[in-house]
């Protein structure tokens, strides 16, 4: 009795298991055929006969105020839409400062960060050759906070011959550090549009080696890091208008100047206090500005 029991008791639940199963095949039957939604074209309309197979040729569309938008794939100019406001994700902001000429960085030198910051120059460059890029930078160069090196000084290199290349000239403002290569870059901006925040930080120091491995390894190593301090110098001495000695003697050990002392060495040109001291105010701005 109890195994008869048990069995009838296993039916009743599949039984009930399958009643449920054909009501979420009919819910389903019924949202496909009225829907009015292209998975694959937001936005889109209902395609005639696409719910032929399902039982009918439904051509009908919603009249209601209340609309659900659903992308099938990622859209940048069309978000989803309920009830008339979007809901699609918040604004890239990167992208919003690209598009206000506007190159950051913010962490430091390593091998991704300059691709970018070349590849955000590079296309400033061809979208308009007039307009100045205004770069922010707020880096430890190749080093990280405690000294320590994380990158090599080519890619402040690249860095800096790319801001020489394109045709739009590049205003440089320092804001939090800019520390060895990264004050390097500071300074080649434009003569006259190179600035500093108040409380920025700038430091000059020599590049630092991560060479392992031989003498003889070491040695070649050495040879080169000695090449891009030289380097380094030289980018400096051009841009802050001193001799080469002076600049190779002032960094061969960690020299931190403030804004103001920056303006003196010749590294910038002036310290921005206010929102009117911008080189270029972003259209953005100018924007909530009206509102």
């Amino acid at each position: 009795q109890i195994q008869h029991h048990t069995y009838n008791t296993h039916s009743q639940q599949q039984r009930t298991i399958g009643n449920i199963m054909k009501v979420i095949q009919a819910a389903l039957i019924a949202c496909l055929a009225t829907s009015t939604v292209h998975a694959f074209t937001p936005n889109g309309p209902a395609r005639p006969g696409f719910a032929k197979g399902f039982g009918g040729d439904v051509t009908s569309s919603s009249s209601s105020s209340t609309e659900l938008n659903i992308s099938g794939g990622a859209n940048p100019y069309e978000g989803e839409m309920y009830d008339g406001a979007r809901i699609g994700p918040p604004p890239d902001l990167p992208s919003l400062l690209l598009h206000n000429r506007i190159v950051y960085i913010g962490m430091p030198l390593v091998p991704a960060v300059s691709e970018l910051v070349i590849a955000e120059l590079l296309y400033l460059n061809y979208e308009d050759s007039e307009k100045p890029i205004t770069m922010y930078i707020n880096s430890s160069g190749t080093t990280t906070a405690d000294g320590r090196a994380i990158g090599f000084e080519t890619e402040a290199f690249a860095i800096a011959d790319v801001m020489r290349y394109v045709r739009p000239p590049v205003q440089t403002v320092a804001l939090g550090q800019a520390f060895g290569a990264a004050a390097m870059l500071l300074a080649q901006g434009k003569r006259g549009r190179r600035f500093s925040l108040p409380n920025a930080t700038i430091m000059l120091n020599q590049p630092k080696s991560m060479a392992q491995g031989q003498a003889s390894d070491i040695a070649i190593k050495a040879r080169e890091v000695a090449e891009n301090r030289k380097t380094v110098c030289k980018l400096l001495a051009e841009a802050c208008g001193k001799p080469l000695e002076t600049v190779i003697n002032d960094c061969s050990r960690t020299k931190y100047l403030q804004p103001h002392e920056a303006v003196e060495y010749g590294l910038i040109d002036r310290v921005m206090t206010n929102e009117q001291s911008l080189p270029v105010t972003p259209s953005f701005i100018k924007q909530m500005d009206s509102w």
